[in-house]
């Protein structure tokens, strides 16, 4: 069975292709994704923040707006957050959140680049991603880092997960204003983003056993990693034994989406220690002693 996804970034598309075998004819982009029915009407969930935790703001790039969401300290160092493939769904919020109790505590903002929509399933979330403006996204970055800066947080990081940590590997070479970036599991294609023009110390992480072939696998990371050393810039690359994509998801709801689409591994050693590296990591880089 074959299934191609698709996302595009104004000149580029990268050419996601599902196959059970002959996996050396297809690239750059091979999505092993289990037997999940395509609907030919995607349902989107309009997703309700109802969290009381965090706040709702709305922020002014070019000739619109979109909403953010915020939670964290006052006037501590900012972390923009961004979204998986899903949106802003239940995982990036519980990160968000993870993140902001962290060491002194951080300022977290999620910036919505869906506009409100979230996938409920793979076909739902490869649509939404299908219709992502990356060039856009990349300007919705650099405006949550600027709010950040302008709301009390004199330095800001990025951090994303999967197509968000692509995103944010990006915003290392194209958003002057980011001081700092962790990106898991995702890398974005040279033509939306070269990571040897990366300008903002970047820290990754990978699972050893992620079958994402050219976005997140382990031959992706190391050619981040050659990419980062090119760069000049403070670079880590971290990938981590026995563990697939995603792995950094722990709700019970995400293990049981992980566990969906073919993703069994747990390995809750590896999450603690990856986020002891964030944590060090953007406390390096975010310090106010470094201004």
């Amino acid at each position: 069975m074959r299934r191609a996804l698709r996302y595009s970034c104004g000149c580029y598309t990268y050419i996601f292709i599902i196959v059970l075998t002959r996996l050396e004819e297809y690239s750059p982009l091979t999505y092993f994704l289990p037997r999940t029915p395509v609907s030919s009407a995607p349902r989107f969930s309009i997703r309700s923040m109802a969290d009381s935790a965090f706040r709702k703001v709305q922020i002014q790039r070019d000739d619109t707006a979109f909403d953010a969401y915020v939670v964290g300290k006052e006037d501590a160092p900012g972390i923009v957050v961004l979204q998986e493939w899903w949106g802003v769904d239940f995982e990036i919020k519980n990160h968000a959140m993870k993140i902001s109790q962290l060491g002194s505590g951080f300022k977290v903002l999620i910036p919505d680049l869906y506009r409100g929509k979230v996938g409920l399933d793979v076909a739902e979330a490869q649509h939404l991603m299908d219709g992502l403006d990356w060039q856009g996204a990349v300007k919705d970055i650099r405006a949550s880092v600027n709010w950040l800066k302008a709301n009390g947080s004199k330095k800001a990081g990025v951090t994303g997960f999967c197509m968000g940590g692509a995103l944010s590997i990006a915003s290392s070479v194209l958003v002057p204003e980011v001081d700092a970036v962790v990106a898991f599991y995702g890398v974005p294609s040279s033509e939306l983003a070269d990571p040897a023009q990366a300008k903002a110390p970047v820290q990754a992480h990978f699972g050893e056993l992620d079958d994402f072939v050219g976005f997140s696998d382990v031959t992706a990371a190391k050619a981040l990693e050659e990419k980062l050393k090119a760069s000049g810039t403070p670079y880590e690359v971290h990938i981590y034994p026995g563990n697939a994509h995603a792995f950094m998801n722990r709700s019970p709801e995400g293990i049981k989406r992980r566990q969906g689409m073919g993703m069994a591994d747990e390995d809750e050693a590896a999450v603690q220690l990856a986020w002891s590296r964030f944590e060090s990591w953007m406390a390096r880089f975010l310090s106010s002693s470094l201004l």
